[in-house]
């Protein structure tokens, strides 16, 4: 399935008017099966288009179709993290990812769609329905990030993403997109509703690495509005060198996924010295990674009163029932799951026994990437454990929670990972996964060059 490159996009713009393009993929976004998109930035976006026309739109991304997940801050235009609690929250400001693209004339054709709050590997927790795969209809495009969907789709040139579990780079592979997971504190949160703040960062997906770099380089950097923003900028370096990469034995998947990634293993092994790599602590990080996680959104999401902003019931009649009462309403199962364990981890008796011991497992994860890395200048990995699952198969949430095995260790060391696309099985997309060691993007994205070259 070809896709639209800033590349192919650019030499359209040379012969065709912005303003004709953008009306065109609106078009073909709202005849589209595949519910990429919560809210269309359509008026707005065919502005810029004709300020482009007109030589008034300047920047390394200018004329460019952008999708931003809907958990990602956008001034005036309408931001529900997916959920019915948001339905009609529009911002009053932008995130620093998005003051970053406009800055650099991207064209914003809308909010993509998600899981609610960010809080699931399938997108179908969305109040606004599931993305569909557009290799399968039947089948999920991944979660929570549905941007790759409208990569895929033609729907967009580049989409920003978040990644608290791998929400970046489990869509990137059930859709066949590249998807980077920065290390923690590359970009700037300011603007992303938070889930869970220790393992979020946002990201960059797009349809080769080229363009996932020049996206990159766009939004990582300095902004004094996050404390936990390293101030670095990024710039990509391009070398050649010899790497030595671990594969690591407890990241693995079923036979045909497996089949597949040993496959581009071999090939890899021409130019680079390929070897394996224990990570004993993996056997908890699943584990520890939700009590953090669920423990960090039941704080976070407290703030959702229907007071303050949100949805809002019309009598109040006692403060308690009313709290309950919207919250009841307004968020969706998996949410309300995931605040009530969270709460319960964290509570009187409760907290010493399952979060503080999921600290202690978060440091052994850390401490286990970091002799790997004193061996090793990059480790591999399936991105995902199965193929994209059809739509309602994983009815079981321990099963959806089970199948981010391979990514969330990454979130809890805060390194940085992206998801390469290597072949189909049965039709359908299967992605590397690709780990480095702090603010060492660059030899990822090297790497990644190399493979999308080597397989064409």
């Amino acid at each position: 399935m070809e896709m639209l490159t800033i590349k192919s996009w650019k030499e359209r713009l040379e012969s065709e008017k912005a303003y004709d393009l953008i009306s065109e993929l609106f078009e073909k976004i709202e005849k589209s099966k595949l519910n990429a998109y919560i809210t269309l930035n359509k008026e707005d976006a065919l502005k810029k288009a004709e300020d482009f026309d007109r030589g008034k739109l300047k920047g390394r991304l200018a004329g460019i179709p952008i999708g931003v997940k809907d958990c990602i801050t956008t001034k005036n235009l309408r931001t529900t993290c997916a959920s019915k609690i948001l339905y009609n929250y529009i911002p009053p400001f932008d995130a620093h990812v998005v003051e970053r693209i406009k800055e650099e004339g991207a064209i914003i054709v809308g909010k993509t769609n998600m899981d609610e709050f960010a809080m699931g590997t399938t997108t179908e927790t969305s109040y606004f329905g599931v993305v569909r795969n557009p290799y399968d209809l039947n089948r999920v495009a991944g979660g929570s990030s549905g941007g790759s969907g409208a990569v895929v789709g033609r729907e967009a040139v580049l989409a920003l993403g978040s990644d608290t579990g791998g929400s970046i780079r489990c869509p990137a592979s059930f859709c066949g997109v590249f998807g980077l997971k920065p290390t923690y504190g590359f970009v700037s949160r300011y603007g992303l509703i938070p889930y869970a703040n220790s393992l979020e960062q946002i990201g960059p997906m797009a349809s080769c690495v080229e363009d996932l770099i020049a996206l990159f380089e766009v939004i990582a950097g300095k902004d004094n509005r996050d404390s936990t923003n390293a101030g670095k900028e990024f710039k990509f370096e391009r070398k050649d060198r010899k790497l030595r990469i671990g594969i690591v034995k407890e990241m693995t998947a079923d036979d045909k996924v497996m089949d597949k990634f040993y496959e581009v293993v071999e090939q890899v092994k021409s130019k680079h010295h390929v070897g394996e790599v224990e990570m004993p602590s993996f056997k908890y990080a699943l584990a520890a990674y939700y009590i953090i996680a669920m423990s960090e959104a039941s704080s976070n999401l407290a703030r959702y009163d229907g007071v303050r902003y949100g949805y809002a019931l019309d009598k109040l009649d006692s403060w308690n029932r009313y709290f309950s009462k919207v919250r009841a309403e307004g968020f969706g199962k998996e949410v309300k799951r995931r605040i009530m364990l969270g709460s319960y981890a964290l509570s009187a008796g409760y907290y010493g026994k399952y979060y503080l011991k999921a600290l202690k497992v978060r440091t052994l994860v850390k401490n286990d990437f970091a002799r790997a890395f004193n061996e090793f200048d990059l480790l591999i990995s399936p991105t995902m454990p199965a193929l994209p699952f059809k739509i309602g198969e994983l009815a079981d949430p321990l099963t959806m929670y089970k199948m981010d095995v391979n990514t969330v260790p990454i979130n809890l060391a805060g390194l940085p990972a992206l998801s390469i696309p290597i072949g189909f099985v049965k039709g359908l997309p299967v992605g590397m996964q690709v780990i480095g060691n702090y603010f060492d993007e660059n030899t990822i994205l090297n790497f990644a060059l190399e493979v999308e070259q080597l397989l064409n």
